[in-house]
């Protein structure tokens, strides 16, 4: 599934050719998408102009005003296996091709063969996007100047569940999906079934500082490689060529050489050193009666 380093590189991709431009068609060739595509979208969008473009978590975000002059946005999910892809106007339509935004010059192509993403439309006289359900509830931004060490220990008190799990959420700081949690708790010499609560201090202002590094890193590299993700133009990402853990089970640890162990958490597959990352036993309380 594409996280947000993938999401990110899509919108850095799409955006010189979408952001001032003016959507001559839109055309819908499957709206059996995760959840239906609005009908209307093709009447909506024709000669309405994006005028600039951001994500919220794994949502990418196309503002536009339309010829009517209702402003809105669009909503797009990438779901399991979809990619946005600037091709050419005669560029044939392949299988699993569902949207095209045709402007003059370029057609911007969704592409999803499992079909899980899904597209939204927000009319911005109904409230700011940010409170369209789908993101609402979705925890702070990764890249946040609010998010860091304070933050991250002060919404992982309450948490009883695994450390992996907790970022696995979403509602306490998004983007830090299955590959990535994997790469912080491994640079963090954290075992993935730490209980949250148990962290320390320092083990947050940790994270925090690791989340952000690894998830610039991964942006900067382009991505990850996934089944079928690739970026607008075609190519695929390759922060994958620099997992120490993730997808290495019984490789030697890129630190201590011993072998990387596997185990499965909320039905995901999680990587780690069971050197590097010992677990470690919750401190008892001191009886203070």
């Amino acid at each position: 599934m594409p996280e947000l380093p993938e999401v990110e590189v899509s919108r850095l991709g799409i955006d010189p050719h979408v952001s001032g431009h003016t959507i001559q068609q839109f055309i819908i060739r499957n709206a059996r998408l995760r959840w239906p595509v609005d009908l209307d979208l093709p009447e909506r969008l024709s000669q309405a102009v994006i005028t600039h473009t951001a994500r919220r978590g794994k949502y990418l975000i196309l503002y536009c005003v339309c010829a009517d002059k209702t402003q809105g946005a669009l909503l797009i999910h990438l779901g399991m296996s979809g990619s946005l892809r600037i091709v050419e106007p005669s560029a044939a339509v392949q299988k699993h091709d569902h949207l095209d935004w045709v402007f003059d010059t370029h057609v911007l192509r969704y592409h999803d063969p499992r079909r899980f993403g899904s597209l939204h439309w927000h009319d911005l006289a109904d409230g700011d996007v940010l409170m369209h359900p789908r993101l609402v509830g979705l925890g702070i931004e990764p890249f946040d100047d609010a998010f860091n060490g304070a933050y991250f220990y002060k919404h992982i008190r309450t948490r009883t569940q695994a450390i992996k799990v907790a970022l696995l959420s979403g509602d306490i700081v998004v983007g830090v999906g299955n590959i990535y949690a994997s790469e912080v708790l491994f640079r963090c010499k954290i075992h993935p079934e730490t209980p949250a609560q148990s962290l320390t201090r320092k083990q947050c202002e940790q994270m925090a500082a690791q989340i952000k590094i690894v998830l610039h890193a991964a942006i900067e590299k382009g991505g990850s490689t996934l089944k079928d993700f690739v970026n607008s133009d075609g190519t695929s990402g390759y922060f994958q060529m620099h997992y120490n853990v993730y997808d290495r089970a019984g490789e030697p640890c890129t630190r201590c050489g011993h072998d990387i162990q596997r185990i499965v958490q909320a039905q995901r597959a999680t990587y780690f050193c069971a050197t590097c990352q010992k677990r470690t036993q919750p401190k008892s309380k001191k009886n203070t009666a």
